[in-house]
């Protein structure tokens, strides 16, 4: 199996782990009240796998992405600084302000 996919899939089954460790406190801490809303109904269990389907989605995206660009190579240079080129000083401009309609 290529490389790519296989931490495609390592990154995806991570999130939705992680998915499922948020949904289990949003119902250990009864956010919303939602433990006693997917508790009490007749379709808790089809909200519940809801509920991780899609944060599952959500964490997968994020977590590929964290691992994709934690990849990248580090620049040697430093990077930013100032916007004025080295050397040279800041020249001020004056303009004139204008009375407004």
């Amino acid at each position: 199996m290529p490389k790519l996919i296989r931490l495609y899939i390592t990154q995806v089954a991570l999130g939705f782990v992680i998915s499922a460790v948020f949904v289990g406190v949003l119902l250990a801490f009864n956010v919303a009240n939602l433990r006693h809303l997917i508790t009490s109904s007749e379709i808790g269990l089809i909200a519940l796998v809801m509920i991780w389907f899609m944060n599952g989605i959500v964490f997968a995206g994020v977590q590929f992405a964290y691992a994709i660009m934690s990849m990248a190579e580090k620049p040697e240079n430093p990077r930013g600084g100032t916007p004025v080129a080295h050397g040279q000083k800041p020249v001020p401009v004056k303009l004139e302000a204008r009375a407004g309609r």
